[in-house]
């Protein structure tokens, strides 16, 4: 099969253990406010006014040739404890070209980056191939999360039961969004929301990317988030028994 991806980026030390390569897929159903790689939104190629001339984002690749661009590396990944990650874009919206991937890293540790809006039957797919899963958690509230993120997040929690369930191992985490998620309530939501989960590794809290919106003008949209960016999050005591890192 064919997918398509917009970036490779080799030995990455945050998207997962050890040295990696992530892979980014394109296309996303999400529209979050405080998105800073918006071009992941499409799942087609498109053009980006770069400072130093346009470039094409995105192009397709067959999966045996990913696979055999990732396994070069494989000695790499084996000494550091390392592996392949995916993320987006949403990686979910081409399952079955990344199926496809997963079934040709046997014996390399993978993971992906996921906001865990996807059909269950993708989700279950890939879980079974996957060493690690990293679910974003944006709002546990249905309302605030369709506000700031343009879709439902009832097909998240219901993955996101089934991922604790599976006791699958998995890192959680959570952009600290100012004025958005940063509340005790939505931080207690979300603590509740992880509460007996066996393969829970740890809970990731990510600070406000204030370079958000650098992109934006290059795929010739605005950014204009409905928060103040200016103001740092608050962070609340609320995770006790949850191994939590600040990043």
């Amino acid at each position: 099969m064919k997918g398509t991806i917009f970036s490779i980026e080799d030995f990455a030390i945050n998207d997962g253990p050890g040295i990696r390569t992530t892979v980014f897929l394109k296309g996303c159903p999400l529209r979050c406010a405080w998105c800073h790689n918006p071009e992941g939104w499409s799942p087609l190629p498109e053009m980006m006014h770069k400072p130093g001339g346009d470039e094409l984002c995105g192009k397709e690749m067959e999966s045996a040739a990913l696979v055999a661009l990732l396994r070069k590396d494989r000695d790499v990944y084996a000494m550091n404890r390392g592996g392949v990650t995916f993320t987006g874009g949403e990686p979910t919206l081409q399952t079955d070209f990344l199926c496809e991937v997963l079934d040709g890293l046997s014996g390399i540790h993978t993971a992906i980056e996921t906001s865990g809006y996807c059909r269950e039957t993708d989700f279950c797919r890939l879980l079974e191939r996957l060493s690690l899963v990293m679910i974003d958690i944006k709002h546990p509230d249905p309302a605030l999360h369709r506000r700031y993120t343009g879709v439902d997040n009832a097909p998240i929690l219901r993955n996101l039961s089934i991922l604790k369930e599976s006791g699958k191992p998995f890192v959680a985490r959570v952009p600290l969004i100012p004025g958005v998620n940063d509340s005790e309530e939505a931080m207690t939501g979300i603590r509740d929301l992880l509460a007996g989960a066996p393969g829970l590794q740890r809970l990731e809290l990510l600070r406000y990317n204030s370079a958000a919106g650098a992109k934006y003008p290059m795929l010739g949209l605005e950014y204009n988030p409905p928060f103040d960016a200016s103001v740092q999050p608050v962070v609340h005591q609320v995770f006790q028994g949850i191994n939590t890192l600040i990043l």
